[in-house]
């Protein structure tokens, strides 16, 4: 199957470590295990041409997981305010922001603390290898991510054993308090943030990346360390938390998230 798509990066946005579960073949090709299938897609020019073990709805699931049908332009109007941001702007044009599982983003997510991203992917695939559905794909087996039934009776033990190391706890008590948090899509950006943090492990960072790559809420602001120093550099203000989030809320908006990301992978990631 073909999509015609215009302002979009595949590379650029598969690789920008928003997900964790993309696997970059030799043909130049990527393989997504997303959702409840396997997709492998490539881009030539602007068509991405995309097959699946699943076509059921394949075309409707490509054009939600990579937001292609919002308009971007908007998006890079609101934010080209200074010169800061036309920079980075111009750097990251195609590059999208995902709208992944909500249920995976929330774990995969708690699982990302204090970590790196081979480790990450490495803990998130073998709990799916231990809890999900086996795929076959091109002559291979691939694992969905568990759903909430399957894994709601996971034990420390076979948490610890995924190398997921002290987020065992944090794990458990986000599957234990799930039920609330599974409405978050009904909530104020505000109160999804403070439901978010009342799972142990879950502080302001990671509850906004849980928001913006698994429900698309623009207007958070995931601020880590080196987040802070850019903007503190590149704004010439103070090196400090709040006044940071208070920046970035004041001068960005209902579109900090997508400003940050923008910051962060035009430095970070484009070579």
């Amino acid at each position: 199957m073909k999509i015609i798509v215009n302002d979009f990066n595949l590379k650029e946005t598969l690789l920008s470590g928003q997900c964790f579960r993309v696997t970059e073949e030799a043909d130049n090709s990527f393989t997504v295990i997303l959702f409840d299938r396997i997709i492998n897609i490539k881009q030539i020019d602007n068509t991405i041409e995309f097959v699946s073990n699943n076509n059921n709805n394949l075309e409707e699931k490509i054009i939600k997981y990579f937001d292609l049908n919002r308009e971007y332009n908007y998006i890079y109007n609101k934010l080209n305010i200074d010169v800061i941001m036309d920079e980075c702007i111009s750097k990251c044009k195609g590059y999208k922001i995902l709208k992944q599982d909500e249920f995976e983003v929330c774990i995969s997510y708690i699982i990302s603390q204090n970590n790196n991203v081979k480790r990450i992917s490495n803990s998130i695939n073998k709990l799916c290898e231990l809890k999900g559905k086996s795929v076959s794909f091109n002559n291979k087996v691939y694992y969905l991510f568990p759903t909430y039934d399957e894994i709601k009776d996971i034990t420390v033990e076979e948490l610890r054993s995924l190398g997921v190391g002290f987020r065992d706890k944090y794990i458990l008590d986000f599957l234990n308090k799930y039920s609330n948090i599974k409405e978050i899509n009904i909530l104020s950006t505000i109160d999804a943030l403070n439901e978010l943090m009342k799972v142990k492990g879950i502080g302001l960072k990671v509850a906004s990346c849980i928001l913006l790559f698994g429900y698309s809420r623009f207007d958070v602001y995931p601020i880590d360390t080196w987040v802070k120093q850019f903007i503190s550099n590149k704004y010439n203000i103070k090196n400090d938390q709040k006044t940071i989030e208070k920046f970035a809320k004041d001068k960005f908006g209902e579109l900090s998230g997508v400003a940050i990301q923008y910051m962060y992978h035009s430095e970070r990631n484009i070579k």
